[in-house]
């Protein structure tokens, strides 16, 4: 026998078609949860822990509970201040003196033209870092009990 002869011999004596399984796969996660399978691990004496889940799969974070109903009860007198009607008239009105448009006084004090269109209808929650911005884009108080009158320009105190 040759060298080739004696190789290719042991080749053929070892199995390669052989598979080895080191471990048993354990159940699916549907199996698992299955009544059934749940039944057998509690009979195998295996500590099983069921949990529902609120709402488990379905569309519900817009549904009203009644915690939520109670909560819109209790909400009128917790609601947030919103600009008054008068601030609003000073900004338009100094907005209009100046020949701004919203768009335009918007863009001055970098904020949206929606912002400006809030303050000036009355819905805007009051921000102070905004109010401070149109009081210096248009010249006038709107804070404090001078709303409406012209802003000094001194220096500023430290």
């Amino acid at each position: 026998m040759t060298q080739t002869q004696k190789g290719m011999s042991r080749l053929r004596t070892s199995d390669w078609d052989t598979v080895t399984v080191l471990r048993k796969k354990g159940p699916t996660a549907a199996q698992a949860k299955s009544k059934q399978a749940i039944l057998a691990a509690q009979r195998r004496g295996e500590d099983v822990e069921t949990a529902k889940k609120w709402a488990a799969g379905q569309n519900k974070q817009h549904s009203i509970t009644k915690n939520t109903a109670k909560l819109d009860r209790e909400t009128e007198e917790l609601h947030h201040d919103r600009v008054t009607l008068e601030v609003g008239k000073v900004i338009q009105q100094g907005r209009q003196s100046k020949g701004l448009t919203q768009k335009d006084l918007a863009t001055k004090i970098n904020e949206k033209p929606q912002v400006i269109a809030d303050y000036e209808s009355g819905r805007a929650i009051p921000n102070n870092q905004v109010l401070g911005k149109i009081e210096r884009a248009i010249g006038l108080k709107l804070r404090g009990k001078d709303i409406g009158k012209p802003i000094e320009k001194g220096p500023r105190a430290k």
